[in-house]
């Protein structure tokens, strides 16, 4: 009998945004399922399917990254794509450090939203079923990868001011505050951040933390 094509695991417990994501999925053409916790999905048989989850980072009784945890304790091997507000940008990066492939900023730039998930569904396509378990004390950091020489001569032509400030974006602090850690105006602060992303390439914050991730530009919080 042949396998049901991969399913989008939409995990939020807000309902409207539930809703509009398997609406904006579905007319994509993705097959989607919805869950309104992690405790309702991981109930469910849908951790053993093939697919990908997708999952809000900051939920009541347990969080995003709690999940991804106890997914990896038991070897799932899900790719895991983090739906997070500005304010949580230094989780999405703990996530990412952690195992999960990406992370997408509400409210949400369709266009984004559809590629990162149609590149997780890919992993899951070509990823192993039984990935080596891991410890269940605490979640393995994922192997550190490679900097791509175009990628690290993006960050070399970085000024020392731009890279502090693209140090504050990955901790995902405003212009104000990252202003106020660095004595400077916001204003200032706006232009050196214009700087960083044209001279990174990046159309977007989560496409900038990931390219900063993969050079070892880390939030100083999450280490």
């Amino acid at each position: 009998m042949s396998s049901p094509d991969p399913t989008v695991f939409i995990v939020d417990d807000d309902e409207a945004v539930r809703d509009s994501v398997a609406i904006l999925l579905e007319c994509a053409g993705f097959r989607v399922e919805s869950y309104d916790s992690p405790l309702a999905f991981l109930q469910s048989d849908a951790p053993s399917r093939r697919g990908c989850l997708l999952v809000d980072v900051r939920m009541p009784q347990m969080s995003g990254l709690d999940l991804q945890e106890r997914l990896v304790q038991e070897g799932r091997a899900l790719p895991v794509i983090v739906m997070t507000g500005h304010a949580d940008v230094p989780l999405a990066v703990r996530a990412m450090k952690a195992g999960a492939i990406d992370f997408v900023e509400k409210p949400f730039e369709e266009q984004a939203l559809v590629d990162s998930v149609r590149s997780a569904l890919a992993r899951a396509g070509n990823g192993a079923a039984d990935p080596p378990a891991a410890p269940a004390a605490t979640t393995p950091p994922p192997p550190e990868p490679a900097v791509s020489p175009e990628i690290q001569a993006r960050l070399d032509s970085l000024t020392p001011r731009e890279r502090d400030v693209l140090q504050w974006l990955v901790e995902g602090k405003s212009n104000k505050v990252i202003a106020f850690e660095l004595s400077i105006s916001p204003r200032t602060v706006e232009i050196h951040r214009a700087r960083v992303m044209e001279k990174m390439r990046a159309d977007s914050l989560p496409s900038l933390v990931r390219m900063a991730l993969s050079a070892g530009v880390g939030p100083r919080s999450a280490e």
